[in-house]
């Protein structure tokens, strides 16, 4: 069989996917008979997969950084290039690092899972049902890989309904050559994100074993949780309803009635602390004190515990009157100096082990919640329900009812405001700004982006025009 370079993760011993698994153990050339030759080696090759989306530059923690940095709830107090600087200010170019690097490790991760899913189709050394398993990881981690870039270089689904230029949709394994790929659309990309997370959907396992898995690696629930937030960004309000309703019950307390039962914790500190596998978590990306590259907590965090480079800013969601003082999610805004920080990821120093956050459980509760009020247009009671279960959560004195709001868009604008609250620092600010066609607010030095500035979306990296001569650049750079 021909040979192919593939990067593995190789252990003298495999008993489970524990998260001595997932720990990075130096790379090894071997053929791609090899790499798919006994049940050890697939596995390696799947849990590899993850390891390719949490780089630094990727799911670590830049890719959400990136996208707050984008909204108006973060300062740069450092006004330091290498962390972000021409991201949150508006001023990138073709040639910034944070363009070229998250184009680079998302590709990269987007072509290890076709590596993994073309090598299972010639494998016969697993059975067919545990091979369609492994096929849906690696399709969702490519859904995952694709969303995240059209939401930065691409313009929003509402602008022409899909019909603006989107992606490169890189679907089969890259071998050498074959890097000439046109654009596709962003309809056409938003459609092949669905179908492969419909296929992961199908094909995913109900749960695991064991909640370290639940947490680290997808299972049914988790593509169905990614299509709510995939529905949202296109504005199909029926099918963020629809797909939310698998995994929601219609009455409180919420929950996912079938697969992992996730619902939201008592506690939302507990949901950031070890070891970070309550139900709510629906996905993250583990990471241990061997496994520890650059994550959101070093830019959230000031010294000793981070680098100080971007606090809260006081005139974001912070300072809004209704977030009462009493709020348990207060307790993550820290004073440190002049500035205040937020203390989801603590980061020890000596060891970078907060877990990477990807999907929350209380993030579907407000998309369902979001999704009624919008496909309705009224004053919806199970919206409010659903408001009221993240809100009460972590403040108990705050009850909303239906006469809190005096029409649909009152609703709209608690449930937006309850977003900027609860998912702060998790990668939203920016993405629910522009799924709505709202423009990207200023903050300090940086300047207010209207929906038609060309700092609107990221510009196709350099690297990229140099290699596709198929790919075109963004209008305006």
């Amino acid at each position: 069989m021909k040979k192919i370079l593939l990067i593995i993760l190789l252990s003298t011993s495999i008993i489970g996917c524990d998260k001595k698994s997932l720990e990075p153990i130096p790379p090894t050339s071997i053929t791609e008979a090899d790499a798919f030759g006994n049940t050890q080696r697939i596995l390696q090759q799947i849990l590899g997969m993850y390891s390719a989306v949490k780089t630094s530059d990727f799911y670590a923690g830049r890719q959400n950084v990136n996208m707050e940095l984008r909204g108006e709830e973060f300062l740069n107090a450092t006004l330091n290039v290498a962390a972000g600087l021409a991201t949150w200010q508006f001023s990138l170019t073709p040639s910034n690092a944070e363009v070229q690097l998250t184009w680079r490790d998302a590709y990269a991760a987007i072509n290890r899972s076709n590596i993994v899913f073309e090598g299972l189709q010639t494998t016969n050394v697993i059975p067919d049902a545990l091979k369609k398993q492994y096929q849906g990881e690696a399709r969702f981690l490519r859904a995952l890989c694709h969303f995240s870039l059209v939401g930065l270089y691409a313009r929003p689904y509402w602008d022409g309904n899909g019909s603006k230029l989107g992606i490169p949709l890189r679907l089969n394994a890259e071998k050498g050559g074959n890097n000439n790929i046109k654009r596709s659309t962003v309809a056409e990309v938003y459609s092949q994100i669905l179908t492969d997370l419909d296929f992961a959907e199908l094909n995913l396992p109900v749960s695991y074993s064991n909640a370290y898995d639940n947490t680290t690696r997808v299972h049914k629930n988790t593509a169905i949780a990614l299509k709510t937030r995939v529905y949202l960004a296109m504005g199909n309000y029926a099918k963020v309803i629809q797909e939310a309703n698998k995994i929601v019950t219609t009455t409180a307390p919420f929950r996912a009635a079938s697969g992992v039962a996730h619902q939201l914790s008592p506690s939302i500190s507990a949901v950031f602390s070890a070891p970070y596998t309550l139900p709510e978590n629906v996905f993250s990306f583990a990471f241990t004190t061997l496994d520890a590259p650059t994550t959101a907590g070093i830019f959230y965090n000031p010294s000793p515990n981070g680098s100080g480079h971007n606090p809260l800013n006081p005139a974001g969601i912070i300072s809004n009157a209704g977030w009462k003082s009493t709020d348990a999610r207060r307790t993550f805004n820290q004073l440190s100096g002049t500035s205040t920080w937020l203390r989801k990821w603590p980061k020890n120093p000596s060891s970078e082990s907060d877990y990477g956050t990807c999907i929350r459980y209380s993030e579907i509760l407000l998309n369902l919640s979001e999704a009624l009020v919008r496909q309705s247009n009224s004053v919806e009671s199970q919206s409010i329900a659903l408001l009221n279960a993240v809100r009460q959560r972590s403040d108990p004195t705050t009850v909303f009812t239906a006469g809190s709001f005096a029409n649909a868009q009152d609703l709209l604008d608690q449930i937006a405001i309850e977003r900027r609250i609860e998912l702060l620092g998790e990668g939203f600010r920016s993405f629910d700004r522009l799924r709505l066609g709202q423009s990207l607010l200023g903050k300090g030095i940086a300047p207010t982006i209207s929906t038609n500035d060309i700092q609107y979306i990221w510009p196709i990296p350099l690297s990229e025009l140099l290699i596709n001569s198929n790919c075109v650049q963004n209008p305006g750079y």
